[in-house]
């Protein structure tokens, strides 16, 4: 029984050792995920440090807004995202293409408008 024991405690140290490990290096911030602030969200598809599409989502309220979003990288890349009028309890979704391999260590990053106030600006490291 005691043997049993000394296991059970033993793989449930690897699995607690395994669970801090992830919890501290947090998600891999590779080009393809999902990363939200607030009421913002950027969604990348492609993988490894290559960016082709971003998609920014801004959570709107119980009234029309006026909704936009800028997105950019920290070494120069930037784009606005249309202007767009969207109804009460609607999420604003566009895209952004960069279309572009982005050197590791890179920040992705998205601010949301809404009714022309900040709501959010997640942002990501591109690593490889």
């Amino acid at each position: 029984m005691r043997h049993i024991t000394k296991k059970i405690a033993s793989g449930l140290g690897v699995i607690a050792a395994a669970l801090c490990s992830t919890v501290a290096s947090g998600p891999p911030a590779a080009a393809d995920g999902k990363w939200c602030n607030n009421s913002v969200c950027i969604e990348t598809y492609d993988s490894g440090n290559y960016l082709g599409r971003v998609e920014v989502s801004v959570t709107n309220t119980n009234q029309p807004n006026r909704m936009s979003a800028r997105v950019w990288t920290t070494n120069g890349w930037s784009a606005n995202t249309k202007v767009e009028d969207v109804a009460a309890f609607r999420t604003y979704r566009d895209q952004a293409y960069p279309q572009r391999h982005f050197p590791a260590g890179t920040r992705l990053c998205a601010e949301g408008f809404r009714g022309g106030q900040s709501v959010g600006l997640p942002c990501v490291t591109i690593t490889d």
